[in-house]
């Protein structure tokens, strides 16, 4: 009996430890299982925030006849829920987006509070494109836009990095009053192919020495301002006669001229410790990354650089010690989007080693919403399977956290606060000052002159690229040369009858160009093409008269004034006749508000040029590229 109690007592024992082993062993699986999924959220979290993404449009209702071209101007709540469900780290903003300075207030204040309030708790990076001259977001009458790098380059050899601090400073006052914290700004590209046609003006210039220095004062001022710089575009985008909008560019230079032109401005710019983000470029550069890859047609091809970790990680990363945040140009640029699915493509750049993905998928309709948590999962994915680093996307992440945590206060001011605030800083008097400055001390006398200044009362007919170009020419002359009869042709509707009189009646012929035609960075993006390629051909037309009436001009016994307006380069092949040659590297122009029954249109570059041709200003510039056939 004593045997069976003891049997009994065993097999008790027995099954409460059992009991107790398979509790500990379900224990130890719910533990794992809920550190798994805490991972899994961490993970997906990381990736998120590695994602900048663009609401140029939105229609809250899908459209009858695709593709949405409603611009997104106030944040509808399906952009709101997708912003604060999604935990994503930025948005991008375009000129579509932004109307008035309340307007652009209030957009920037709801985004940064869906996303304060949303899955992530941490701000956004409100980024925008505002390099001044060619590329402008923030419409100009109610900004101060500038006339651009190559216009700063220019100003060098008189002024130094002067302009480009004080640019630097007033962009990223205006930008930060506004709500935004970081610009796509500057363009250290060096600009030595002349038939560059996405960057020329937008370079500081062709010598890399001077580009360092004017980009990295640029830079330097902006964030002093509470603004995160963009260098772009790295490795290099100077030589190039491909825009990567539309294609892939390659460049053949050897590692020397790499070395000495392309990064040198990058690794100056890192050796000062001032640097926070850089841009890639998609291009191809065979010295850096000779590899291929396979593309969504299953082809071959060389491996651009913003898929390239050889070029992010091994050159920018180790070699030239870069240990801030890499954004992607935008991916939906014909450089990545034409050879590579989008999932395809981010997963590549996020092996590579860029930080920052920008505009990745579209997301402008209600059923596009879809695509966004979409790809995060399929990042995560690649990870769970290995072909990403966990560790590295953890690392990426947290680059991201800590630059925001440097620039990006999660305290947002009321919007009537920030309306006030920008009210007495978009376009403040000393703002619009120094941009006029810019655009004196720019201009630039190529070659000698035949032609006395001040013009005297005499006959001056304007040829220019289009209307609103002449009411600004038209009316600066009226302040500076009141006496001087001015007449003017638009070459966008040009009628040879009708003008040829015009010119025939006038003493001096002023014909202005604008070379290279617009391209889609101007306009905004890749939406945009159908309006670049209607604009090239028109451009081409308009190319095509000015030697025409040049030589007609010459034949009359008329002196000929020639004044490039964008990239000096045309000066070669269309000013040989001129008796005065100008460059700008500016053109652009706005209707004073207020004045739109009888416009009023005020552009920097015309202001010079009429002071200078009333011998009010001297052209102090030097251009900063070479021309066929000068020695400037």
């Amino acid at each position: 009996m004593l045997k069976n109690r003891w049997e009994k007592k065993n097999i008790s024992l027995l099954a409460m430890g059992l009991v107790l082993m398979t509790a500990c062993t379900e224990a130890g699986k719910t533990n794992s299982e809920t550190n798994a999924q805490t991972d899994e959220s961490t993970l997906r979290r990381a990736i998120a925030q590695k994602i900048v993404i663009d609401l140029r449009y939105f229609c809250e209702q899908e459209p009858v006849d695709p593709p949405c071209k409603k611009p997104m101007t106030t944040l509808p709540p399906q952009l709101a829920e997708l912003v604060s469900s999604t935990g994503i780290g930025g948005v991008i903003l375009f000129a579509d987006n932004l109307t008035d300075t309340q307007q652009m207030i209030r957009l920037n204040h709801d985004l940064q509070q869906a996303a304060l309030q949303g899955k992530s708790g941490k701000p956004l990076l409100l980024t925008v494109d505002q390099e001044g001259g060619r590329v402008v977001r923030v419409p100009r009458h109610l900004g101060t836009s500038f006339s651009g790098s190559m216009a700063i380059g220019a100003t060098f050899p008189e002024h130094g990095p002067a302009f480009a601090q004080k640019t630097g400073e007033v962009l990223g006052r205006e930008l930060a009053a506004l709500g935004f914290n970081v610009n796509h700004a500057p363009t250290v590209d060096v600009n030595v192919n002349p038939q560059n046609p996405v960057i020329n003006v937008r370079s500081f210039g062709e010598r890399p020495q001077q580009v360092a220095e004017l980009g990295l004062a640029q830079l330097k001022a902006m964030q002093q301002q509470g603004v995160i710089g963009t260098l772009k575009h790295f490795p290099g985008h100077g030589d190039t006669a491909t825009d990567s909008h539309t294609g892939l560019p390659r460049v053949e230079h050897d590692r020397k001229t790499i070395e000495d032109v392309d990064l040198l401005p990058f690794r100056y710019a890192i050796e000062q410790g001032a640097v926070d983000m850089i841009m890639t470029a998609h291009i191809q550069y065979p010295q850096l990354d000779s590899s291929d890859i396979e593309n969504a047609s299953g082809e071959k091809m060389l491996r651009p650089a913003t898929l390239s970790r050889a070029i992010l990680t091994d050159l920018l990363r180790r070699d030239m010690g870069f240990e801030g945040v890499i954004i992607t140009d935008a991916m939906d640029m014909d450089g990545i989007a034409a050879f590579f699915e989008p999932t395809q493509a981010v997963i590549e750049t996020f092996h590579a080693g860029t930080d920052l993905v920008l505009m990745p998928v579209r997301l402008h309709t209600p059923g596009e919403l879809k695509r966004l948590p979409q790809l995060i999962d399929d990042v995560l994915h690649a990870v769970q399977q290995g072909k990403l680093n966990k560790a590295e996307i953890l690392a990426s992440a947290e680059r991201v956290s800590s630059l925001k945590q440097k620039y990006v206060s999660k305290e947002l001011l009321s919007v009537q606060e920030q309306i006030a605030k920008a009210k007495g800083t978009l376009r403040h008097p000393e703002h619009l000052a120094t941009e006029q400055a810019l655009s004196d001390a720019a201009l630039t006398q190529v070659g000698k002159s035949t032609i006395t200044l001040p013009l005297q009362a005499q006959k001056l007919h304007l040829l220019m690229p289009d209307r609103s170009k002449c009411l600004a020419m038209q009316q600066a002359l009226g302040r500076h040369l009141p006496a001087l009869g001015v007449s003017c042709s638009s070459m966008q509707t040009y009628l040879p009858e009708r003008d040829n009189q015009l010119m025939q009646d006038a003493d001096i012929l002023l014909v202005s160009s604008i070379t290279p035609a617009q391209s889609a960075v101007e306009r905004g993006g890749m939406e945009d093409m159908q309006l670049v390629q209607a604009e090239a051909i028109a451009h081409q037309d308009q190319q095509a008269l000015i030697p025409q009436q040049i030589a007609k001009a010459r034949a009359s016994g008329k002196k000929v004034i020639f004044v490039s307006l964008r990239a000096p380069y045309e000066i070669s092949e269309l000013a040989t006749g001129a008796d005065l040659v100008l460059a700008t590297y500016g053109y652009n122009t706005h209707v004073v508000p207020g004045t739109e029954a009888n416009p009023q249109v005020h552009g920097p570059a015309f202001e010079s040029l009429a002071r200078f041709l009333a011998g009010k200003i001297s052209a102090t510039g030097q251009l900063p590229v070479s021309l066929s056939g000068t020695t400037d």
